[in-house]
């Protein structure tokens, strides 16, 4: 966080050269904000904030949220979601008290949350952007910074684990089928791929993610 107060202003050159101080976060006031998708979490509260000569106010605090997130997931396993993470101050209407900026460009953000993004999981985080509004409720108009997170899902494991062995069954059954073996060979190994195929379709029931309205292209052949 960000922050700029008038009133705490004073001149280096008057106090032996100092331009910033550190200072407990009591001792001033401080924005407070909210994400809208989150669902729980831990935060910590900040026990200093800082503050320069001019006025202005850092203060880092640390979250550990659980948000939800609409998924669209009629190309799994190739599918690339896109996540918000809306943040507001709701004591503080935006037109009269308090405007929520964001403090770097959307490159610069990217870059730098790359450096805190897990790259060996299942996900892939290809894009953030930022969007600057105000939200019109009940009781006035708030300022709201979105965070559009963009992930691409790595497909390497359900393509080895799901999509090969369904390819592979139905190119044995074509070739059964189509085969010069006896009707009694080619029943006993229907057999055997339907009862392939129902395994698979248990697993591809436990695998595929059920929060979305519009099922996979998978799951429906």
């Amino acid at each position: 966080q960000e922050w700029k107060n008038p009133f705490a202003t004073w001149d280096p050159r008057d106090f032996c050269n100092i331009s910033k101080i550190v200072l407990p976060m009591g001792a001033y006031w401080s924005p407070s904000i909210f994400i809208i998708e989150r669902v729980n979490g831990q935060n910590s509260n900040p026990e200093y904030m800082t503050v320069t000569h001019s006025g202005v106010f850092y203060a880092t605090q640390p979250f550990q949220a659980t948000l939800t997130c609409s998924l669209m997931i009629f190309k799994f396993p190739f599918d690339t979601q896109t996540c918000n993470l809306s943040i507001i101050s709701l004591l503080y209407p935006a037109v009269t008290d308090l405007v929520l900026r964001t403090r770097w460009a959307p490159a610069e953000l990217m870059k730098y949350s790359q450096s805190y993004f897990l790259t060996d999981g299942e996900w892939k985080f290809t894009n953030l952007n930022t969007i600057e509004y105000v939200e019109n409720l009940d009781n006035g108009e708030y300022s709201v910074v979105t965070y559009q997170v963009s992930l691409e899902r790595r497909p390497t494991l359900y393509v080895l684990n799901l999509i090969l062995p369904t390819c592979a069954l139905y190119l044995l059954d074509m070739a059964v089928l189509f085969g010069p073996s006896s009707l009694e060979d080619k029943i006993n190994f229907q057999i055997a791929i339907i009862l392939g195929s129902s395994m698979l379709a248990l697993i591809l029931n436990n695998i595929l993610p059920t929060s979305s309205e519009k099922p996979p292209v998978i799951g429906t052949h």
